[in-house]
């Protein structure tokens, strides 16, 4: 079992940056792929980044390569999502997601945390 626990997230101005991280714990959690996804009111949840467990392999979705950065300390467990030039279309709540395959972690993670709220005011 993986335990997610996001922080990080808040209000702030289009233009702006916030940094998230996401505190894992349980069974050998720096071995398991982490991604991040979002959700915007009445809207499905949407894939954002993943970094795998080594860290050498990052993708992102589209709408936000070249603004966001995730980024992982398997020392303290944690992942991070570094976002800045935000808009007020990535107002959002930002889950973390974990899993030991790449494929399910881009589509159906085995483990979520609980989120955290990003609002971006223009």
């Amino acid at each position: 079992q993986v335990r997610l626990v996001e922080s990080g997230g808040g209000l702030v101005q289009a233009g702006g940056s916030l940094r998230l991280s996401c505190a894992a714990s349980g069974r050998t959690s720096s071995g398991y792929n982490m991604g991040w996804f979002r959700q915007a009111p009445g809207k499905e949840r949407q894939f954002v980044a993943y970094i795998s467990s080594s860290g050498l392999i990052t993708y992102y979705a589209d709408s936000v390569k070249g603004r966001f950065t995730i980024s992982r300390d398997n020392a303290k467990n944690t992942v991070y999502l570094q976002m800045v030039s935000l808009k007020p279309q990535d107002t959002a709540v930002y889950y973390c997601a974990a899993d030991t395959s790449i494929a399910r972690l881009t589509s159906t993670p085995s483990y979520w945390g609980q989120g955290t709220q990003v609002t971006v005011s223009s």
